[in-house]
């Protein structure tokens, strides 16, 4: 336990050794890539090389497919054709894979047949039995699932394109799901179980970081859609502060991203969670990523991807590069809204950004925190016999206020100790292409900046 939390330690003083000077922007890079995605190694309906080429044409820099509870390292899996086809429901799959990359490529064999149990002979005449022999049974198929490792030589490219292993733990408490998404990884990490929602978060935290420290190789670890079967409330997000990563936007449209009359939405979550963190237990906050948790591929199909990303500030594509960068809180979330400048100045306290200019489409900028003086009553929600429910606190309008809404292509703001962070929230006028929710609108968000500034050394 003692080395875990000597690595989150050194994670919290690399975020907060200091403000980016102009000077060390012009040395970096603005990298797009998305950390959750899912292909036939677990429930996703496509191949991973045809995900990869999707992803690659769409201007992406970088890509984590995150299957459940596996990595793409063995070299002897198999899938039937027939569940292939079924899940993608559509015979095209096999068609426009072989199409793409060729029968040389498509590892087919025959799936030997199961011998039938022995039956009672049934009475039929000579004609029916000949016609019987006359027909033969379809042979059926299973195709060789390829490596991270094979496939990879044939998109990456250094500086332009960038693939990852990647692996959603897949966990859960009861019947409440728990899903941490491991970046960057070497071994699996299998499911590590627990006896809450907060001590599973906890245990598969430590495993991720465990590895890390066996390694030597930075992993990026961000739990995913709290809102998914009311699995993870804000409290839970707050206490477990190993976790610095958590989805603010995922494309699923199961996910549950407005929350409902009693659970908040999910950004309500992280102004929650950040505000006990840095007010209640000197703590640094949460910072969002967007992510497509796409397993569709084709069209009409309501998980497809392109939805949210993140775009990140780094010296170079490579893994140690963004996870570091990430870390350190340089990369926005998006699910559809282009920064053309970020700057936070410690020094001065200005956070202010310039929004790349999208057709005829206006922006609106809130920028949101939590003020000092906020009013710290929370309600439990209970149930109408009077029991409380496991279910986020109602908490002040106070918490995740909006301190300031601006209009136009250029939004700033100065923070001050007044407020234990500020973040901001950027809507455009224009709809999403692909939404996941009724009435989506294109969004991107800025991490939270200023609560360093309340933080005591320990």
């Amino acid at each position: 336990m003692h080395a875990i939390q000597t690595i989150a330690f050194a994670i919290i003083v690399s975020i907060i050794a200091g403000p980016a000077s102009a000077d060390s922007h012009s040395k970096t890079k603005w990298f797009k890539g998305n950390t959750h995605t899912h292909s036939v190694w677990s429930d996703g309906n496509d191949f991973p090389e045809m995900i990869t080429d999707w992803y690659r044409k769409s201007d992406y820099q970088f890509l984590v497919i995150s299957d459940h509870n596996v990595l793409q390292t063995s070299t002897n899996r198999w899938r039937s054709v027939s569940s292939i086809v079924s899940r993608a429901r559509t015979k095209a799959v096999m068609d426009r894979y072989v199409k793409r990359f060729g029968d040389e490529w498509v590892e087919l064999r025959k799936i030997p047949e199961k011998p039938k149990p022995t039956k009672k002979p049934v009475k039929e005449n000579k004609k029916e039995t000949e016609a019987r022999k006359d027909v033969k049974p379809e042979p059926k198929y299973e195709v060789r699932l390829k490596t991270l490792a094979e496939y990879r030589r044939q998109f990456e490219k250094p500086g332009e394109f960038l693939l990852m292993h990647g692996e959603e733990i897949s966990d859960g408490y009861k019947r409440l799901p728990v899903h941490i998404n491991a970046i960057n990884l070497k071994e699996l990490i299998p499911a590590q179980r627990g006896k809450s929602v907060r001590e599973v978060m906890m245990r598969n935290l430590q495993a991720v970081y465990e590895q890390e420290k066996k390694t030597g190789q930075p992993i990026l670890a961000h739990l995913n859609h709290p809102n998914f079967g009311w699995g993870v409330t804000a409290e839970d997000m707050a206490h477990v502060t190993l976790e610095r990563f958590y989805e603010v936007y995922n494309g699923h449209p199961g996910i549950r991203h407005l929350g409902d009359k009693n659970h908040p939405t999910v950004e309500r979550l992280w102004d929650i969670a950040n505000t006990i963190r840095v007010a209640i237990l000197n703590r640094p906050p949460l910072f969002g990523v967007a992510t497509d948790d796409s397993h569709t591929y084709f069209e009409k199909q309501n998980n497809t991807p392109g939805r949210g990303w993140v775009m990140v500030r780094a010296k170079e594509l490579s893994p140690n590069a963004l996870i570091m960068a990430m870390r350190r809180g340089q990369f926005y979330a998006s699910s559809g809204i282009t920064l053309r400048s970020l700057d936070y100045n410690r020094k001065t306290g200005i956070l202010r950004f310039e929004i790349e200019p999208d057709g005829d489409a206006t922006f609106t900028t809130r920028f949101i925190g939590t003020p000092v003086t906020y009013d710290r009553k929370s309600e439990p929600i209970k149930d109408s016999e009077g029991r409380t429910l496991r279910i986020t606190h109602r908490y002040s309008q106070d918490v995740g206020k909006t301190l300031a809404e601006v209009k136009g292509n250029v939004a700033e703001f100065k923070v001050t100790k007044d407020n234990f962070y500020v973040r901001a929230t950027i809507t455009s006028s224009k709809a999403h292409h692909n939404p996941s929710f009724k009435g989506q609108m294109k969004q991107a968000w800025v991490q939270p900046v200023g609560w360093e500034l309340h933080l005591d050394p320990e």
